[in-house]
């Protein structure tokens, strides 16, 4: 990928519009190649801060996309503008890519119910997407999961476990599938399934979508809390000391 990177908090971060991420992806399924994608925000990389592994994983990935406000304005902080990038939008781009092209789709996440209902919408919204498999995200045997993925082939697989359980996941089923396109996507099976709603679309092209869902539920603003000034404290002090 041509693409310009750079780096927040010792963190890969990569600069690209929403349409040249897609088309980019897009290129990867028509010639069957694996690939990482991996959606980046100020709770991802403090996690990362705590795993080894998954920063590991951060910086091997092909393709990290800057899916937060927060990251959008750490970029500004270095003097790069760089749109946001949602991991519940790109994945719908790639469900709809895949639907023209007919390429089979597996979502492994959510609890049950919420799984079922995410399956009908999208198969409402995209009548000729092929879904070829699909489990919640209550399983403890991994290998069983990752046997399923092989046998029914999928070439974009969307896991919805949280991070950073979902990208130790991939990780792993990229070294025994490693023909398909894999995304952890967090929560966003719950938007698909109807549960949770986003925030109106002003507020998420302002970057203030993260303040709607605070006050949908309140339960994240410890989590926030605890991330968020400190991420954009240490990304000013990065950019004082260079």
């Amino acid at each position: 990928m041509t693409n310009k990177r750079c780096k927040i908090l010792g963190y890969n971060v990569d600069l690209l519009s929403f349409k040249d991420a897609a088309a980019f992806v897009s290129d990867k399924m028509a010639k069957n190649q694996g690939l990482h994608i991996i959606t980046i925000n100020p709770e991802i990389m403090a996690l990362a801060d705590r795993y080894s592994e998954l920063a590991d994983i951060i910086n091997k990935s092909e393709l990290v996309l800057p899916e937060s406000a927060g990251i959008k304005i750490a970029l500004r902080f270095k003097g790069i503008k760089q749109e946001k990038i949602p991991g519940i939008d790109f994945s719908k781009e790639l469900l709809h890519i895949c639907s023209r092209m007919n390429y089979p789709v597996s979502l492994i996440g959510a609890k049950e119910d919420i799984l079922v209902n995410t399956l009908e919408n999208l198969k409402k919204e995209f009548p000729n997407l092929d879904i070829v498999y699909s489990h919640n995200g209550y399983f403890k045997d991994d290998e069983i999961i990752i046997n399923k993925l092989k046998e029914s082939k999928p070439k974009f697989i969307l896991c919805a476990l949280g991070a950073p359980k979902q990208e130790l996941f991939v990780n792993k089923c990229i070294k025994l599938y490693s023909n398909a396109i894999y995304i952890g996507i967090g929560g966003s099976f719950d938007v698909w399934a109807g549960k949770v709603k986003r925030a109106p679309l002003i507020l998420q092209k302002s970057g203030l979508e993260w303040l709607y869902r605070t006050l949908k539920q309140p339960s994240r603003l410890k989590r926030i809390y605890k991330t968020l000034p400190m991420f954009l404290f240490r990304a000013i002090i990065e950019c004082v000391r260079k």
